[in-house]
């Protein structure tokens, strides 16, 4: 037996109202047409993993992407300092990562500041802070390629740049 259409009609009202399953699907659809760096499945089941997202404005995702932003920061810091207890460290391998170490906790910093600015409306600063990350994340990517060594951090850095293009595609919606 069918539902009657007005049924389906009030529900399919409550939920385009309520935003439910729509804000981070429509907010990625427009970014992705938008800007084709913009990876539309990265961006939608990465944002989707927060709790936050799921009522969620445009702002409000803004900042739920620079805080996964710093929340990627954190797990690369962390996974630099269990390789630095390793024995046995490759030298070259050790001054790379120290270096990266370095170069993520800055990362973490900026998009926390990103994350202060987006909350506080100051989307020009923010500009900023996301693009310092992004450099930052390739900074580390360039000690590995210059010491010849191969880099346990690509998953990190790939997940930094494709935050950050989310966070900006986002914040360019926010009038």
């Amino acid at each position: 037996m069918r539902p009657p259409i007005a049924l389906v009609v009030v529900t399919v009202v409550v939920v385009v109202l309520s935003g439910i399953d729509a804000t981070v699907e429509t907010t990625c659809k427009a970014a992705a047409d938008e800007d084709t760096h913009v990876n539309y499945v990265f961006y939608v089941s990465e944002l989707r993993k927060h709790h936050r997202s799921y009522n969620a404005d445009t702002w409000g995702l803004a900042k739920v992407a620079a805080n996964m932003g710093v929340n990627n920061a954190y797990g690369a810091i962390h996974d630099i300092e269990g390789l630095l207890v390793k024995p046995n460290m490759d030298a070259k391998m050790k001054v790379v990562l120290e270096k990266c170490q370095e170069l993520y906790n800055k990362m973490k910093f900026a998009l926390a500041g990103a994350y202060d600015e987006i909350n506080s409306r100051n989307y020009a600063i923010r500009k900023e802070e996301v693009a310092k990350a992004v450099s930052l994340a390739h900074e580390c990517d360039d000690a590995f390629m210059k010491a010849a060594v191969p880099s346990p951090l690509n998953q990190h850095s790939f997940y930094s740049e494709q935050i950050v293009i989310v966070c900006t595609a986002i914040t360019n919606f926010i009038k």
